[in-house]
């Protein structure tokens, strides 16, 4: 194992204002020398977990602070209507890896099931572009010695946890590098000293730097601000952080100091990241992606209502109202995507395995749902997608569709189709079906078209 670095070693003295000044100084370093053309870009998606669409600065939030990631925004560009591939995380990643929707993808619920040689992920694509590959965080789509397993589906190098139960803990016993567990000393005995994300991001900026030469593809996929469910059982405090940092003297419930921390904490973790590709002079080199799993949480204690964190939604995690799907996305590659651009387009999860092998000048396999949203990074029209769609399991079989501005969802078969004008009522609170005969016959039309049976997955009576 390596020696966790300390926090202030992963951001090098750089915070607040001079991390600010020293990414526009990155930026501006790019666009003045252009991006090489002999090589495809490295890419870095960084998938926070159970962040909602009201929790960063740039999407509305208020009181939590997330300088680097609005930063970020402002640099490059963000989206208005980006979607996860489900309202629960390992049918999201599925989607996120795989290129399919959860009417398709092989993960479409919560219970572990792995992945299979067949279904090919966006690291095996960028793998076989000759790009280095490798994941930091949680995984979700596949245990311990089976098909699933990262190293197995194309990533080089993994670290972090398998599934989202040992997820839960930040101060596992535990965690997996490739296919072998690593004990994590700190940790024995009930001691708490290493906490699993800064390792991650000491990790991930090792494999930034170990693969700056060449092209790399990173998955840092974070867990915060996921609560420690049994935690927060136990104690009914289950935002599991080191120390509250700038919000300890608030007068807030602890769950919610937590929440707040822990989301700037992973802040000041991206913008060390960044000033580390900047450091390196890679920053022109590579196009950062960042966003959410689904949508926030009402575990571990916290209130999703105490800092707005669905912003102007309706619903959370395990709703299929956009409160539960529509997440922050935002995209920063130096020199190439307009600083201060916006993308308001309809997109979703399944559009980043097409999207990354467009960058990386790859081929991805047949039959995906998603399209490559790679010409608008470059300020050029875009695919758009003729519908969205999702289901989900945990409390009946709920279907969701967006067709352009149009929103219709299904609680369980057999329920009526609600049916919402998303460009006048972004937060789904005037069901139009009763006047819109012929959008609920288009809706319940695809949901029927993109629904396919497997084994796992059948629609169930």
């Amino acid at each position: 194992m390596r020696s966790p670095m300390t926090r202030r070693e992963m951001i090098r003295g750089v915070t607040g204002a001079a991390l600010g000044g020293a990414l526009a100084a990155g930026g501006a370093r790019a666009r003045a020398q252009g991006r090489p053309s002999d090589r495809p870009p490295n890419i870095i998606f960084i998938l926070a977990d159970d962040l909602g669409y009201g929790d960063l600065g740039c999407y509305g939030q208020q009181v939590i602070q997330t300088p680097c990631l609005d930063r970020m925004a402002a640099e490059g560009m963000r989206f208005t209507n980006a979607y996860a591939g489900s309202t629960v995380c390992a049918p999201s990643r599925c989607c996120l890896m795989t290129g399919l929707h959860t009417g398709h993808a092989r993960v479409r619920g919560n219970a572990r099931v792995p992945l299979r040689p067949e279904d090919v992920t966006v690291a095996e694509v960028l793998e076989g572009a000759g790009y280095a590959t490798g994941i930091v965080g949680k995984w979700g789509l596949g245990e311990p010695d089976t098909t699933g397993v990262p190293n197995r589906k194309g990533f080089d190098e993994w670290f972090g946890y398998l599934n989202q139960g040992h997820a839960h803990n930040y101060y596992p016993d535990y965690l997996w590098r490739n296919e072998t567990p690593l004990p994590l000393e700190g940790n024995r005995n009930g001691a708490r000293t290493q906490y699993s994300h800064d390792l991650f991001t000491a990790e991930a900026q090792d494999f930034v730097r170990h693969h700056a030469e060449h092209p790399f593809f990173l998955y840092l996929a974070y867990t915060i601000p996921h609560a420690n469910n049994e935690l927060g059982a136990q104690t009914g405090d289950g935002m599991e952080v080191p120390d509250y940092g700038d919000y300890a003297d608030r007068d807030w419930p602890n769950p919610e100091k937590g929440h707040a921390a822990m989301i700037s904490r992973m802040d000041g973790d991206v913008g060390a990241l960044l000033y580390l590709l900047s450091e390196l002079e890679i920053h022109g080199d590579t196009v950062v992606f960042f966003s959410s799993d689904n949508g926030p949480h009402k575990e571990g204690g916290a209130d999703p209502e105490f800092f707005h964190s669905s912003g102007p939604l309706r619903g959370l995690k395990r709703d299929l109202y956009d409160g539960g799907i529509r997440v922050p996305l935002l995209a920063r590659w130096p020199g190439v995507v307009p600083g201060g651009s916006q993308y308001d387009h309809p997109c979703a999860f399944w559009d980043f395995l097409p999207t990354a092998a467009d960058l990386a000048g790859a081929s991805g396999p047949d039959g995906l749902d998603g399209v490559s949203f790679g010409p608008a990074l470059r300020g050029l029209p875009a695919w758009q997608h003729n519908y969205l769609y999702w289901e989900f399991y945990e409390r009946g079989f709920q279907q969701a569709v967006r067709v352009g501005d149009h929103k219709g969802l299904r609680l369980d078969l057999g329920a009526p189709i609600e049916v919402y004008d998303l460009a006048k009522d972004i937060g789904e609170s005037t069901n139009i079906a009763a006047e819109s005969p012929r959008v609920v016959q288009r809706i319940e039309a695809i949901m029927s078209e993109a629904h396919v049976d497997s084994a796992e997955f059948p629609i169930q009576g």
